[in-house]
């Protein structure tokens, strides 16, 4: 595909500014290509765009360093933790510098008496729960690639578990912070509740490193379930399978996971993870709890689901089969890939109020059924996301008119249903186009008065989230 047209220039990068980031970075400044290559792209479907140079940081004062470096040459600056983004997040669209966060990966303080944990930004949730275990906690937030939890904050992800545990808007405690000035601030006490002032970690929650660029982060833990179980539930058609989800839901079960597979999805995890399951859509459960209430749970939905044409549940007894048909699920997105050889993903979600999500889901598949490309649906239904992935020839103009033209029909379809154009995506590039229907324009304006407000220069992630004025808009 060639690269779109974005709305701003690159800007220079002087020669001052990289000599300033090379006294503090030494040979933690890279200029070679491959590099700036790599920190150029995400897994969205856009064309690589490469920043002029990358530095690696790794504490708060390398963050600082960086900040003020640009600040001072007007540079842009753009955060990067494991560039598992999906909506184009990272591209350095005005050129500038990469900053690379990877190795601030430090579990800075354990407090389990007090279920939080502060880390550096560059933790990945995986490392988090690998060395908190002993603890006899976790961290529930899981999106599924083992993304940072810096960048989990930034883009306020959510993932298979948000139905039960929420969201990471619900689970962070309190953040560090590097301003655009290069100020250090902390959101927020480790208090359980706090009314003291305005709520800057909500702010910065979900900003896409536009506002700040954070460096810590203290989240919640949450006590590992005494007993867990995972069971696989084949329908007749999707429509079933949702139907099921939303009695559920609104019957206050609290499963702790509830992920619905169409039939091409289930077909891909078969061949990519080496897997038997039943090739129609099917919902994949996880119960948390006590073990009677595990199996109070998990009795009452097999009764719901069996009310909708859905089959006897087939259970992963043991932790390694229940891991495994976690992983695979984790990896439908590489899995489906597999399904056209050579293609490039194009993916985008859509969250709706549960009463709805069996009419947004309906009306998305009969697109889909039109499309002249793979496609695929996934969904963590239990709150009313969903996912559709279209597999593209990288090559076609036509095939990426056609997704765009589905993808715009999905979420205006979603809007209409009272819902939101990314459940957990976030904005990046591909969704700023929806942010006026879903907000207004007057909200919009508020938007852009408090990113001037924070970042008057425009260096932190510049030309990401916030579509420009009417009458402003590039190609």
């Amino acid at each position: 595909m060639n690269a779109p047209a974005f709305p701003s220039p690159r800007r220079p990068v002087p020669q001052a500014c990289l000599d300033a980031l090379a006294a503090h970075f030494g040979d933690r400044l890279s200029l070679n290509p491959s590099v700036r290559e790599h920190h150029g792209r995400d897994e969205s479907p856009y064309p690589a765009v490469p920043p002029d140079a990358v530095v690696f940081a790794e504490s708060t004062g390398d963050v600082v360093a960086a900040v003020e470096a640009c600040a001072a040459h007007g540079v842009p600056l753009i955060a990067y933790g494991s560039g598992s983004s999906l909506e184009g997040h990272v591209l350095a669209i005005e050129g500038g510098i990469t900053l690379d966060v990877s190795r601030m990966n430090r579990v800075l303080s354990v407090n389990p008496d007090d279920l939080t944990v502060t880390v550096q930004a560059g933790v990945t949730r995986k490392q988090l729960n690998n060395e908190i275990r002993d603890t006899g906690l976790f961290f529930p937030i899981d999106p599924g690639a083992d993304a940072s939890l810096g960048g989990m904050a930034a883009t306020r992800a959510s993932g298979t578990n948000a139905v039960r545990y929420g969201t990471m808007r619900d689970n962070i405690v309190s953040l560090t912070v590097v301003t655009a000035q290069g100020k250090v601030i902390r959101t927020a006490r480790r208090a359980k509740k706090s009314s003291a002032g305005y709520d800057l970690t909500r702010l910065f929650i979900g900003s896409e490193g536009t506002l700040g660029i954070i460096t810590e982060v203290t989240v919640r833990l949450y006590p590992q379930p005494e007993a867990v179980s995972a069971a696989v539930c084949n329908f007749p058609s999707v429509d079933a399978a949702v139907a099921a989800v939303i009695q559920t839901i609104q019957m206050g079960i609290p499963v702790a996971r509830v992920e619905l597979l169409d039939t091409a999805t289930v077909h891909a995890l078969n061949l990519y993870s080496k897997l038997t399951l039943r090739e129609t859509p099917l919902l994949l459960f996880e119960f948390h709890g006590s073990p009677a209430g595990v199996e109070e749970q998990a009795t009452t939905v097999q009764e719901i689901t069996r009310e909708h044409g859905g089959m006897d549940f087939e259970w992963a007894v043991h932790p390694e089969d229940r891991n495994r048909l976690w992983a695979a699920r984790h990896n439908a997105y590489f899995a489906t890939l597999q399904l056209r050889p050579g293609a490039r993903a194009s993916s985008t979600d859509v969250c709706v109020p549960i009463s709805r999500l069996a009419d947004c889901i309906r009306e998305t598949n009969a697109d889909l059924a039109q499309a002249s490309f793979p496609t695929c649906v996934v969904g963590h239904v239990g709150d009313g996301n969903f996912h559709v992935q279209m597999l593209l020839d990288p090559d076609s103009e036509a095939e990426w008119a056609e997704a765009e033209t589905i993808n715009r029909r999905m979420v205006r379809r979603a809007l209409d249903m009272d819902g939101t154009c990314t459940g957990e995506h976030g904005v990046g590039l591909h969704k700023m186009q929806f942010l006026a229907e879903e907000h207004g324009e007057d909200a919009l304006a508020l938007m852009r008065q408090v990113k001037q407000a924070f970042d008057p220069l425009n260096i932190l992630n510049p030309g990401k989230v916030l579509p420009p004025p009417r009458g402003l808009r590039g190609g």
